[in-house]
């Protein structure tokens, strides 16, 4: 039996580019029907986004310790400015460590799907080049002949970012075929960067070919045995990547217009069985209008179960019960999705292991009666340590509703179920509490103000009430040059001294930034 190729002569005839990568670029270059709830939904997206990287810089020395140019020390001319830092950055690291900062401690939006993902990552790359071509040209280093580089850019291109990942993900399961979610990071963010870099149609499509070229990574990280803070940065390289690409692209690189539908060794021979993507939307506004905004810091498939728990460990301690000694079971129905991505037994050796366990998250809000907080996750954490999680964990089983998989799957129902009983040790059992649309949910209608509340609260980390307030009142000003937007974000070294308000910041902070 022989495992190489067959011996027949490819046929080297020029042809146009894959259909699919020519609706990419008519997209990104030519719809303009955006909604009056698509730019609120943008706002709100990039105000939570930015929220979110504040809360990593501000919490996470493991995520710090990878920011910062290449070289230390070195600045670059009318660079990115990395919110909350003095750091001026090339776009290619600057969208790494945005998309870092935006995706590591997983409380950024998402959208599920046949593939789950988090929309909000390509604004690494986003933001990073808008700011940097808004410096450059701003500063005549450089001659644009991209789109001008305001606020009402920053947010067209998010609508179109989210749109063709979110779109991907309807219908295409990646992570079956052993390929991570974040392929569609580069691909979104490499379509509409090549638009704000001034790239032609042609050159945009030939830097999305070379998304499919690269392909992508494996998804061992995020699952046992090998769960490991790769998962956190995944997203920054897919944003590091897709700025990479497209500046090769301007500087002359040609694409593969077949980088798909070539046999043997195309994308879809390949990797997809030499099967089709199923895109069942026309590229428009669903996306940004339907994104999960994550209100509690956890891999998104098992927030509903987390709300869920909570109303249980109410119901309990309004008995007088504790989840450490009074539990026999817990019975959770919940989605297939849940299931494969995020439920695992045997011990948890770090965060990123512990913010994807689903029995875990389930055992802290039983026990401590309150939702997961971002440090419940650490190996420091008491409840890492403690052998009531460890009994508690062992206790939740875990079955899949197939009516819940199917309206995960189902975009009009996009909901994100689950439901939990508790059988108690006296054999008697509280009442199943289910959660379809937990807080974050587009359909949850006090969504929105949650969203807003959580930027307020990631800003306060770092920023005065009245900088916050400046920030949310320039992000309505579309003519608003990006780079004046993103000067708001910077926090000068003279003033991580720890002083601002009151407040010590953690592992010498100041020092790193």
């Amino acid at each position: 039996m022989s495992f190489l190729p067959g011996t027949f002569a490819d046929t080297n005839t020029p042809s146009l580019y894959d259909q699919v990568i020519v609706d990419i670029k008519d997209y990104v270059f030519h719809y303009q029907s955006f909604s009056t709830k698509a730019w609120a939904c943008a706002r709100t997206a990039v105000l939570d986004a930015l929220g979110c990287a504040i809360e990593s810089l501000y919490s996470s020395p493991e995520c710090r310790h990878m920011l910062g140019p290449i070289v230390p020390g070195s600045s670059v001319p009318n660079g990115f400015r990395l919110p909350g830092t003095a750091y001026q950055l090339d776009p290619v690291k600057g969208a790494f460590d945005l998309g870092t900062l935006i995706r590591y401690l997983d409380h950024n939006d998402a959208l599920g799907g046949a593939e789950a993902g988090h929309p909000s990552d390509n604004l690494g790359a986003l933001i990073s080049v808008s700011d940097w071509l808004s410096r450059s040209t701003s500063n005549s280093d450089t001659y644009h002949k991209g789109p001008p580089l305001n606020i009402r850019t920053l947010l067209t291109a998010t609508i179109k970012a989210y749109e063709i990942q979110g779109c991907f993900q309807i219908r295409n399961a990646f992570h079956v075929r052993g390929l991570d979610h974040t392929i569609l990071v580069k691909l979104a963010s490499t379509a509409v960067v090549s638009w704000l870099l001034g790239l032609g149609e042609e050159q945009t499509m030939a830097a999305i070919s070379h998304i499919w070229m690269d392909s992508s990574p494996l998804r061992v990280y995020r699952h046992a045995p090998n769960t490991i803070p790769r998962k956190g940065w995944a997203a920054g390289d897919a944003c590091m990547r897709a700025v990479q690409l497209s500046l090769l692209v301007r500087s002359g690189q040609p694409g593969a217009q077949t980088v798909l539908s070539a046999s043997r060794w195309g994308f879809l021979a390949t990797y997809w069985n030499n099967d089709t993507f199923s895109l069942p939307k026309v590229y428009g506004t669903w996306v940004v209008e339907n994104i999960f905004f994550k209100l509690i810091p956890a891999e998104g498939h098992g927030i509903s179960a987390i709300e869920a728990a909570l109303q249980q460990s109410i119901r309990l301690r309004s008995r007088g019960l504790d989840a450490s000694c009074n539990i026999r079971r817990v019975k959770v129905r919940t989605h297939a999705a849940a299931i494969r991505i995020i439920s695992k037994t045997g011990d948890l050796y770090n965060a990123a292991d512990r913010d994807h366990c689903i029995e875990y998250m389930i055992a802290v809000t039983l026990l401590k009666g309150a939702v997961p907080e971002v440090k419940d996750y650490n190996n420091e954490s008491l409840w890492a340590k403690d052998p009531c999680v460890t009994a508690l964990r062992s206790k939740v089983e875990i079955k899949e509703d197939e009516q819940f998989t199917r309206d995960y799957l189902d975009p009009v129902t996009k909901s994100a179920a689950s439901a939990i009983s508790i059988v108690l040790e006296d054999g008697s059992e509280l009442e199943e509490v289910a959660v379809k649309y937990p807080i974050g949910h587009v359909e949850n209608k006090d969504t929105t103000s949650h969203v807003l509340a959580k930027f307020r609260t990631n800003m306060a980390l770092m920023f005065t009430e009245q900088e916050i307030n400046g920030i949310l009142a320039a992000i309505e000003n579309e003519d608003m040059p990006v780079s004046l937007f993103m000067d708001l974000f910077v926090r000068p070294r003279e003033n991580d001294s720890g002083e601002r308000k009151g407040k010590d910041r953690e592992d010498g902070m100041k020092s790193k930034l």
